[in-house]
């Protein structure tokens, strides 16, 4: 079986290779963009499975299926809620909500398998799916938080948060002001919050912006630890299987 992943943010893209994997299931190629994707179609056998994310980089990966006639079949991964995608449920193999689930891609990849016989090539209505998604084009991530202090709601700007952490069963960000906030969220919830240009998640525990790394530091068993401007009042550990995504992503 022959499975590519379409994905322009390139550590979900290797997140979803690496689970993929554990599931047997090996990824073939990894394409992030719309001209990349029309380029290499052109250019290659179409393979037999693609997860595909809807907005890509340069734009709508519907764009691809306009310029060259795919002929697989194809599974959703995307950050659009259940309520827009009940179009896709109809025509496509499954759609994995982001940030996508262990449990939920295994019993897509199940599904793809029993319908396997059949699913050669799958007739998607992308016009109509269009037509469901709010403001397509244009990928907007959360600028701002807010916090509940006393009486008071203290608005927090993301560029000013160090780092995002969990703690005791709450999620709080850490900002150059050296205070640390409580937010009404969890670190799951901002996996699709947050600008993958400027924060990513080095361990279970938390999220770091790039713009306020000081150092980083080798550390034992293969890990690395993080320094930031201001905020120590814990060890931020770079976890051994994040290492190699952590190192491409600062890149």
């Amino acid at each position: 079986m022959k499975v590519i992943v379409i994905e322009d943010e390139k550590p979900a893209a290797r997140r979803l290779s690496r689970l993929l994997a554990e599931l047997d299931v090996n990824v073939s190629v990894m394409l992030h963009s719309v001209a990349e994707s029309i380029l290499w179609f052109e250019q290659n056998e179409h393979p037999d499975l693609i997860f595909l994310d809807i907005q890509l980089s340069d734009g709508l990966s519907f764009e691809i299926f306009d310029a060259v006639e795919v002929k697989s079949s194809i599974i959703f991964t995307t950050a659009y809620d259940e309520y827009a995608l009940q179009a896709f449920k109809l025509n496509s193999i499954d759609y994995l909500l982001k940030p996508i689930d262990d449990e939920d891609l295994e019993k897509a990849v199940k599904k793809y398998k029993e319908l396997r016989p059949t699913a050669t090539k799958l007739s998607l209505d992308f016009d109509d799916i269009k037509k469901l998604l709010v403001n397509p084009i244009e990928r907007e991530y959360k600028k701002r938080f807010t916090a509940r202090v006393g009486q008071h709601l203290k608005i927090i700007n993301a560029d000013e948060v160090e780092c995002f952490y969990s703690e005791n069963k709450g999620t709080y960000a850490a900002t150059i002001e050296i205070r640390n906030y409580l937010l009404d969220t969890t670190l799951e919830s901002l996996e699709n919050e947050l600008s993958p240009q400027k924060f990513f998640r080095v361990s279970r525990k938390f999220y770091v912006n790039v713009d306020h790394i000081k150092d980083i530091i080798t550390y034992s068993n293969s890990r690395l630890k993080i320094k930031l401007n201001h905020f120590n009042e814990q060890e931020i550990i770079v976890s051994r299987d994040r290492v190699r995504d952590f190192k491409l992503w600062l890149a």
